[in-house]
């Protein structure tokens, strides 16, 4: 689908134009006629043409008036002009009739990491989640321990979502080409959602990567003292050397200590 307008900066538009590029996403998203799938940014179609010619039907949400008004002209899209981040991925679910929403796009960079954090409260009616994103930040979302990308990212991410890096993106594929490399990384929500909740766990992982290099007796040691924890956790180790399933075992124990002190304190 042709289209006149000009990237716009203010909204961080890249528009993918490497036909090569675009089929080797469709390939691995590999969508299914009757499936409802919503793509987040679709600019110029470029994806959603080559994606509805194999669904049959696609729900986009653009910010760009003028690129929603252009989308608007394609009979097979359903376009929602909205801001991302104000929009319910639950209540879509629900008005679609849909139990589970596949979800794909290429993310404006400037606020990639804020759309990935939103979805984390529709993970529910989410079957997986296809995302061109900047490559230092999918391999920040994929790193294991004791590497040097494992970080507040990763386990956050991990903690919720199984993942997996699927293609490389050079500058060269979009209009006009960002500064840095891109990649394309498939998600799919972990089979058992941790029991934590997520406010504890973010802010436990915010503390233990404050100050990366430290040892955590000397940064996580005193929070979790202030919190009244006793967990018996290895604290002669650095941020990056514990596992995410360690970190969300700990946030149980923090929400569990918590808890206790809250009944403790409506008793007096």
């Amino acid at each position: 689908m042709a289209h006149p307008n000009a990237p716009r900066k203010r909204f961080g538009q890249h528009f993918l134009t490497d036909h090569a590029v675009i089929e080797d996403i469709v390939n691995a998203v590999d969508p299914r006629a009757g499936q409802i799938m919503v793509e987040i940014g679709p600019g110029w179609a470029a994806l959603s043409q080559p994606l509805v010619e194999r669904l049959g039907h696609l729900q986009v949400i653009e910010i760009d008036r003028d690129l929603a008004r252009e989308l608007r002209g394609h009979a097979q899209l359903s376009v929602i002009e909205a801001d991302v981040l104000q929009v319910n991925f639950s209540d879509l679910a629900q008005r679609l009739q849909a139990p589970q929403l596949r979800v794909v796009g290429n993310l404006p960079y400037n606020i990639s990491t804020p759309i990935l954090f939103h979805l984390f409260d529709h993970v529910a009616v989410v079957q997986d989640q296809h995302f061109m994103l900047q490559k230092e930040v999918v391999e920040r979302m994929v790193a294991t321990p004791h590497s040097a990308d494992y970080g507040r990212l990763s386990v956050m991410m991990q903690a919720r979502y199984q993942m997996e890096k699927v293609l490389d993106v050079a500058p060269e594929a979009f209009h006009p080409p960002p500064k840095v490399d891109s990649a394309v990384v498939r998600m799919w929500p972990v089979t058992q959602e941790p029991d934590v909740p997520w406010p504890v766990l973010s802010e436990l992982v915010r503390v233990a990567f404050g100050q990366r290099r430290k040892l955590l007796r000397h940064t996580l040691g005193a929070w979790l003292t202030q919190q009244g924890v006793a967990s018996g956790f290895d604290l002669q180790r650095r941020a990056q050397e514990v596992s995410v399933a360690e970190f969300v075992a700990l946030a149980g124990k923090i929400a569990e200590t918590l808890i206790k002190r809250r009944s403790a304190n409506n008793l007096h």
